[in-house]
């Protein structure tokens, strides 16, 4: 049978650029991935974050745990090799985004350094700033007003990064955020410290 990837021919050099694309947005693309337990408060920063990016005039998307599994990967599940495809595909769609010249801020457990490794070398490592949120596991297990700590330890869930599967910190965070005792406010601000020199393009 003919390799049809034998009829693929990319067309890169004749698309418009990454510079082409920052030159028009008069910002510069960046990844900010978000690492930390459930219930770490990852998300709540991310959206408080983008809320201020919008503010400030500076494009940018959000790529969260909720609506990515309920769309581009509905048929992942929660085993090792599945969280590794999640992340690859997050990976290569946020790639997209960067290359396009948009702030791009993922908020996901991705709890192996492994995984976290993998995003960084697709979208670049000179793109990707990796936010600990490192919130103690009994802070975010009081918060958990789902239950879903209560229900994997009394085994009801499998494979849940905490209890039942392992969560590897970064060794190496571009920042760490503990939001048990960071306000809100201040979290963000930590990171639009660490962001703005790097998105800011001269016009």
């Amino acid at each position: 049978m003919e390799n049809n990837n034998n009829n693929i021919y990319p067309v890169f050099d004749k698309m418009l650029g990454r510079a082409d694309k920052e030159a028009l947005l008069g910002q510069r693309g960046l990844m900010i991935w978000f690492t930390g337990l459930s219930g770490s408060g990852k998300s709540t920063v991310a959206i408080a974050l983008e809320r201020e990016l919008q503010r400030r005039g500076i494009l940018c998307r959000l790529l969260d745990g909720d609506n990515i599994r309920t769309g581009i990967n509905n048929n992942l599940g929660f085993s090792e090799a599945d969280r590794m495809e999640n992340i690859r595909r997050i990976a290569e769609v946020a790639k997209l985004f960067v290359d396009t010249g948009i702030v791009t801020i993922a908020a996901f457990i991705s709890p192996l350094r492994s995984m976290r490794q993998m995003a960084a070398d697709i979208i670049g490592h000179d793109d990707f700033l990796e936010v600990y949120v490192s919130t103690p596991i009994e802070e975010c297990e009081r918060r958990d007003v789902k239950g879903l700590y209560a229900r994997a330890r009394r085994g009801e869930i499998k494979d849940f990064t905490g209890v039942s599967a392992p969560f590897e910190a970064p060794e190496a965070p571009s920042l760490t955020l503990d939001t048990s005792r960071l306000p809100l406010q201040q979290s963000v601000e930590e990171v639009l410290q660490l962001i703005l020199p790097r998105i800011n393009k001269e016009k």
